[in-house]
């Protein structure tokens, strides 16, 4: 497949995955520039499991194959639109009794030598570890999941796609009630038995409390916290240099936390089991749809385009599809192309 075969997927609207057989190395030298909006992908792990006879993890040495790795994200920052992202999903690996520290080693080299920005290291807590011998030292049960862009502000990123969705307030005996139970009730009475706030800033806080429960009441806001002087604990810090939150403290008495009214956003650990659920019969590697979900949602927009140069058995191509994305997975293993193939043809 050459360069116009390519500029012809990215030209369709069709969210059938192409799939490239081949090194992902060369094939990704015939991609035009910034065509890709998010990269997604878990290269093989170095010297931990054998995918095939050939390609990336079966290097001589570690240094070597952190080396096959840049050359290959090299190409992924030249693909990427300036709006894009960049997932990266790699596992660790023992040697000689030291526990490498490959996925840091590869991210400090992508930001020191490649000027990638990382804005996230989300830790995959894979909930149950595989067997382990080792008398020694903890088991190992997480991964890293680093998320890179290349301009610092602008990039895509659909929080709200991503958000969980809020519980709904409810109204007791007359009286609105948060989604996580905050009536106010509690808020009023430190604020009035308070003998740390002057009379105004009583008088203040009642009021914006009241604001507070009416928005929560009229579907503006989802749930929120008080913080009141002399009450309840500063967020981060109690120095006014370091905080504002302290800042607003010490000038107004209270301040509040407000939730969002579409809900939380997730935070930077997801525990999600990597069992091999679809029968994927000879790859073994532990890469689940729900690793996928977020980073699509979030970092694709409706229309783009996902890239996995380490395809696989095409966990994110099917993902993306599910999505209604369209996708391009690359893969040196002919075999692994075929099931990820069959994979995607059963995603109506």
């Amino acid at each position: 497949m050459d360069r116009h075969d390519i500029e012809k997927y990215l030209d369709n609207s069709s969210v059938k995955p192409l799939f490239l057989p081949g090194d992902s190395l060369e094939i990704l030298k015939k991609f035009p520039d910034e065509c890709i909006d998010v990269c997604l992908t878990s290269p093989p792990y170095w010297g931990k499991r054998q995918y095939n006879d050939k390609g990336i993890g079966l290097e001589n040495s570690y240094e070597i194959y952190i080396d096959n790795l840049l050359d290959i994200f090299k190409q992924v920052k030249r693909v990427l639109k300036k709006t894009g992202s960049f997932w990266l999903n790699l596992g660790d690996k023992y040697e000689n009794k030291r526990l490498l520290g490959l996925p840091w080693r590869v991210a400090l080299k992508l930001i020191d030598n490649q000027e990638w920005i990382l804005r996230n290291e989300i830790i995959w807590n894979k909930v149950k570890g595989g067997l382990d011998s080792s008398k020694d030292r903890l088991g190992n049960v997480h991964e890293q999941l680093f998320h890179f862009v290349k301009i610092k502000k602008g990039y895509y990123y659909d929080v709200d796609s991503i958000r969980k969705e809020p519980k709904e307030p409810s109204i007791e005996n007359g009286s609105v009630k948060s989604a996580t139970g905050v009536t106010g009730v509690k808020y009023k009475g430190q604020i009035k038995s308070s003998n740390v706030l002057t009379s105004e800033e009583k008088k203040n806080a009642l009021s914006e409390l009241e604001n507070r429960l009416n928005e929560i009441k009229n579907g503006e806001l989802s749930d929120f916290r008080m913080v009141i002087k002399g009450e309840q604990r500063t967020t981060h810090s109690n120095s006014k240099k370091l905080s504002g939150r302290a800042k607003e403290l010490d000038d107004k008495g209270f301040y509040f936390l407000k939730y969002h009214k579409n809900g939380s956003k997730p935070r930077d650990v997801w525990d999600i089991i990597p069992e091999d659920t679809q029968n994927r019969g000879p790859h073994y590697a532990p890469y689940p749809e729900d690793l996928c979900k977020i980073p699509i949602k979030a970092t694709c927009p409706s229309g783009g385009i996902v890239l996995d140069p380490f395809s696989g058995t095409g966990t994110t191509m099917v993902v993306s599809k599910k999505l209604g994305r369209k996708s391009i997975g690359i893969d040196i293993s002919d075999e692994y192309i075929e099931i990820a193939k069959k994979r995607c043809k059963k995603i109506l």
